[in-house]
């Protein structure tokens, strides 16, 4: 484990929690808890890395795929939840790792703390008793300006966002932003990456691409947004409200 000294400008403190860093190989969590618990997040990330790793060794066609895999009988939790969340909205399971880490790691110290906010590269998993509000972010040079309000009943939550702009992750649509609501955060993050996929730019686009979200409403997604230039839409339970960027 390390903590390391370069933060993500859009990660800011949570006043009423203790807040940290842990970065294991290319995982890169921001954590919100009542205490710090630093070690016990690095070694359920760990934990989590190692049953992906291990799974890979003996299914190498994970790590590639771009589509659903058949979802195994026996396999790790995490592995389960990313096919699963995967053969949902027709990705491949690798584009749910972030909310599935997120999720397991918010899990194990939610055994701690009853309060819980993880954020893995702009995938967020959080268990609450108060009201919380999610930054939407679609330019990290502007700052934040929208945010998702949840409350109380909302938790557990997942809020994932991907991105033709913003990140590393594969995309093949032209969205700047693309943000899924659900209780799962591997079908947060999967439906992410497949609604940021449709996303190819003009009214037309947009509106199929919140036609084909509602449709996953069956499996558990409850609300998405999408950006794409000057075009701005969302559906489902997303109570959408402003931010100060000087806050």
């Amino acid at each position: 484990m390390k903590h390391d000294p370069w933060v993500r400008s859009y990660r800011t403190p949570a006043a009423d929690l203790v807040t940290f860093q842990v970065v294991i190989e290319e995982s890169d969590l921001w954590i919100a808890t009542t205490a710090e618990l630093a070690e016990m997040a690095a070694q359920e990330i760990r934990r989590q890395r190692g049953h992906l790793q291990a799974w890979a060794e003996l299914h190498p066609e994970l790590y590639p795929a771009l589509t659903p895999l058949p979802i195994p009988d026996h396999a790790p939790t995490i592995v389960r939840r990313m096919y699963q969340a995967a053969a949902a909205v027709g990705v491949g399971p690798m584009a749910a790792v972030a909310g599935a880490i997120a999720q397991a790691v918010a899990e194990a110290l939610h055994q701690e703390s009853p309060e819980v906010l993880v954020e893995n590269g702009g995938d967020t998993y959080l268990i609450s008793q108060k009201e919380r509000i999610v930054g939407l972010l679609d330019d990290p040079d502007a700052g934040l300006f929208l945010g998702l309000r949840l409350g109380p009943k909302d938790f557990p939550c997942a809020v994932c966002a991907s991105s033709a702009r913003i990140g590393h992750s594969l995309s093949f649509g032209a969205a700047d932003l693309a943000v899924v609501r659900a209780r799962d955060g591997a079908l947060a993050d999967a439906a992410a990456t497949a609604l940021a996929n449709h996303l190819k730019g003009g009214k037309a686009a947009l509106q199929r691409a919140l036609d084909v979200a509602q449709t996953w409403a069956a499996h558990g997604v409850e609300g998405v947004l999408v950006r794409c230039s000057d075009l701005f839409g969302a559906w489902g339970a997303m109570e959408l409200v402003p931010l100060d960027p000087r806050a």
